[in-house]
């Protein structure tokens, strides 16, 4: 490898020497600390350039060295094969491709190329120029970085015994890299979510900021300046008092953190498991938690202390407390309620005030409850019912007049027409009888009921005896009967007032039969 080049201020300091001072070869390399050979050279090439003492005003460090330096003409190394570097660097980020896998690829193809050690100082050069990289300083307690590995996990399933590839989940802590791993089924929104509460409650507290890339459970509008985040992922940061912030598009160096403790999962923790098949996620997760901490109490080689000795001494007091209960799953959905003021919520109707006829709400679903919003404020809550193609319909959500309609059930209407008589609770009877569903019968027997308030119990208990002996089954029959008075000759006898008077002279009704 060749030698480095002097600073410019060290070559202007052996032009100085050498023409102002008179200084020997020897003597300006001892006192400057470099080779008399290097001194001979610099002021060589001095003297070919045409430079001398004092260095032209115009001349700045980076016109100097063009002058001095040419461009290095290496015969040997321009008539050697170069490698194709943005092949290779694209070919380097595929799993497990190496520098000395390229290499040999390389020389397979040109035995006269590079040896290793000269490609990978090449490499190294032009990979310098091809983008710079700026070191992030996290601060203790600030960021969680979070992520998806891209390693999957065979894990069998309980439910049908077959091998299924699990998602693993990454979380790492900015200041001390303290590393959270867990196994779940799939990347969807409730094992994203699921995965936040479970890494906190590891960590014992929450971070400031939750970095992530734009996977579409979190982030649901990618953009640079203002990304979308999904409602139910932006609660539940609120809920711990954390904020969501995404990464840039195609930008995995944003959240390099993350993108490092996935590879350290996936040589300590999942490389470790590959030969094992664990039965559901619970023994995948207690294999990985076992795995887990062996990591985290293992010396990082450049910083001489383990993650969980970082953590203990830098972020352990630093992350936010965590809320007396943790976060409850919910999705939010968009629906529009119909007219019947219910709206479909996973094959289950749920009754909103009548107002809200075909508007547009926003349903909360938790586990135990389903809840509705319509500009911004709670309309409606229910508890969730497992039970599909049904409705739950609460009384104070109907009109006036459905809230009456829905009140008469069976039981009320025998109820009430049993406080009129026996016929008019015979009659009843029978018209919900006749009829192939009970509530087709609702209306006649309303009507009867109702024709109390014209004609009062009596008559209209009267007229519901005659219709039971001639066999009418209708409202339109028993109002006819009392319409047309033919239910007088079923009326009592009036029951006088006073008894009767009893006397010798009086014959009474029997002395004439």
């Amino acid at each position: 490898m060749p030698a480095q080049r002097l600073p410019m201020r060290q070559v202007r300091e052996v032009l100085r020497l050498r023409h102002a001072c008179g200084q020997s070869e020897r003597q300006i390399a001892a006192a400057i600390g470099i080779s008399r050979t290097t001194v001979a050279e610099y002021l060589r090439r001095a003297t070919v350039s045409g430079i001398g003492w004092p260095v032209p005003a115009g001349l700045d460090d980076a016109a100097l060295e063009a002058r001095l330096f040419s461009p290095p003409f290496t015969p040997k190394e321009a008539l050697r094969p170069q490698p194709d570097w943005p092949r290779i660097h694209a070919e380097l980020r595929r799993p497990g491709v190496t520098l000395m896998l390229l290499w040999q690829e390389y020389r397979a193809e040109q035995p006269g190329g590079y040896g290793y050690g000269r490609f990978c100082d090449l490499h190294a050069d032009w990979r310098g120029g091809v983008s710079p990289t700026m070191r992030q300083t996290h601060l203790a307690g600030d960021k969680l970085f979070v992520d998806f590995a891209g390693q999957t996990l065979a894990v069998i399933d309980p439910a049908t015994g077959e091998v299924r590839q699990a998602e693993v989940f990454v979380a790492v802590l900015g200041a001390s890299s303290l590393t959270y791993a867990e196994v779940r089924w799939s990347q969807g929104l409730a094992d994203w979510v699921g995965c936040h509460v479970n890494a906190f409650a590891f960590f014992g507290g929450a971070a400031r900021q939750l970095v992530c890339d734009n996977l579409k459970a979190g982030v649901t509008a990618a953009c640079r300046y203002e990304p979308g985040i999904n409602r139910t992922y932006q609660e539940m940061a609120a809920h711990y008092g954390a904020a969501v912030v995404p990464t840039r598009v195609r930008k995995p160096r944003d959240k390099a953190k993350v993108e490092v403790g996935v590879q350290v999962v996936e040589r300590w923790i999942l490389a470790c498991l590959r030969n094992r098949r664990p039965f559901g996620l619970e023994e995948a997760n207690a294999a990985v938690r076992a795995l887990l901490e062996r990591l985290n109490a293992r010396p990082m080689r450049r910083l001489g202390a383990s993650r969980r000795e970082l953590f203990d001494r830098l972020e352990a007091g630093r992350l936010l407390d965590l809320p007396p209960e943790p976060f409850e799953y919910a999705e939010w959905r968009r629906c529009r309620v119909g007219l019947d003021y219910h709206v479909e919520v996973l094959g289950h109707w749920y009754s909103v005030p009548h107002r809200l006829a075909r508007a547009v709400v926003d349903a909360r679903v938790t586990e135990r409850v389903v809840e509705f919003f319509h500009n911004g404020g709670r309309a409606a809550a229910h508890p969730r019912s497992p039970l599909r193609h049904r409705h739950t319909t609460a009384p104070d959500h109907m009109p006036s007049a459905h809230r009456r309609h829905a009140d008469w059930t069976p039981a009320r209407l025998r109820r009430d027409a049993a406080a009129i008589g026996s016929a008019a609770s015979g009659m009843v009877e029978a018209i919900l009888a006749a009829k192939p569903h009970p509530e087709q019968g609702f209306r006649a027997c309303l009507g009867i009921l109702g024709l109390v308030r014209g004609y009062g119990a009596g008559r209209v208990e009267a007229a519901c005896q005659r219709g039971l002996d001639i066999g009418a089954r209708s409202y339109g029959s028993i109002a006819s009967i009392l319409r047309n008075g033919l239910d007088r000759a079923y009326a009592p006898e009036p029951v006088p007032d006073t008894p009767p008077i009893r006397h010798p002279n009086i014959r009474g009704g029997g002395y004439y039969h």
